[in-house]
C-alpha cells in the first residue's frame, strides 16, 4: 500500500511511502491482539496491594463470651473476620502479575493492530520534523492541521526527540513513542496514528 507524505502544516508533499504488505496488510489475528494487550496491562500493575488477615490484625485475644450455654456459635477473639474491625478473609496480597508471551505472537499482534489502522484510514505519514524548543502550542497547531486536536493520537518517531516529546507532555490525549517501543496496546488505544517518514522502516525492522 502507498500513502502520501504530509508536512506538519497538513500539506501534501511530492513524496509517497510504500507500506510493506507483510506488516500493514495481513489477516488480523484478534486473539493475538487480546493476549498482547492483556500482557501489556498486566505488566503495568505494581501488585503492591495488601490487606490484613486474621493473623496480622493487632487486637485483643480475650474470649468474647463463655464457651457454652449461649445458644450460639463459640466466640473466638476480636481478630475474627466476622467481627467488625477483624481481619479480612482471603484478602489480596502482594503478587507479580507479569507473564511472558512468544516474540512471534507479539509481532503478529502488532501487525494485526497496524493492519486495522490502515483499513480504517487511521494512519498519516509525516515528513521528519523537529521543534526548535519544547512548546505545547506548536504541537497543538500541528494536530489542528489534521483535525486531530480533540482525538487520541499516537506520534511514532524514529529517534528520541526531547523537544517533540516535551511539547506533547501536557496534552492528555497525545502520546509520542519511539518506533522501537511501539506496542499493540498503544496502537489500538489511539484514534489516529502519525508516523514519521523515517520511522516506517524502523517499524518494519522491529516487527518482522
Amino acid at each position: 500500500m502507498e500513502l502520501e507524505v504530509y508536512n506538519i502544516s497538513g500539506q501534501k508533499t511530492t513524496r509517497t511511502v510504500v507500506l510493506d504488505d507483510a506488516i500493514f496488510s495481513i489477516e488480523p489475528n484478534d486473539h493475538a491482539i487480546y493476549l498482547d494487550a492483556k500482557q501489556y496491562l498486566a505488566n503495568q500493575r505494581q501488585g503492591t496491594h495488601a490487606t490484613k488477615e486474621k493473623w496480622a490484625v493487632s487486637r485483643s485475644t480475650r474470649k468474647l463470651k463463655k464457651q457454652k450455654g449461649t445458644g450460639g456459635a463459640r466466640g473466638g477473639s476480636l481478630k475474627n473476620p466476622l467481627v467488625k474491625g477483624g481481619g479480612r478473609i482471603f484478602g489480596p496480597q502482594p503478587r507479580d502479575y507479569h507473564f511472558k508471551l512468544n516474540k512471534k505472537l507479539k509481532q503478529l499482534a502488532r501487525k494485526s493492530a497496524l493492519t486495522y489502522k490502515v483499513k480504517e484510514n487511521q494512519i498519516t505519514i509525516l515528513e521528519d520534523f523537529t521543534f526548535d524548543t519544547p512548546k505545547t502550542k506548536s504541537y497543538i497547531e500541528m494536530l489542528k492541521h489534521f483535525n486531530l486536536e480533540d482525538k487520541k493520537t499516537l506520534l511514532v518517531i524514529n529517534s528520541v526527540d526531547i523537544n517533540v516529546i516535551r511539547s506533547s507532555n501536557n496534552l492528555q490525549k497525545a502520546k509520542v513513542l519511539n518506533a522501537t517501543d511501539l506496542n499493540t496496546y498503544d496502537i489500538l488505544n489511539a484514534s489516529h496514528m502519525l508516523i514519521t517518514e523515517a520511522s516506517v522502516k524502523e517499524i518494519e525492522k522491529v516487527t518482522i
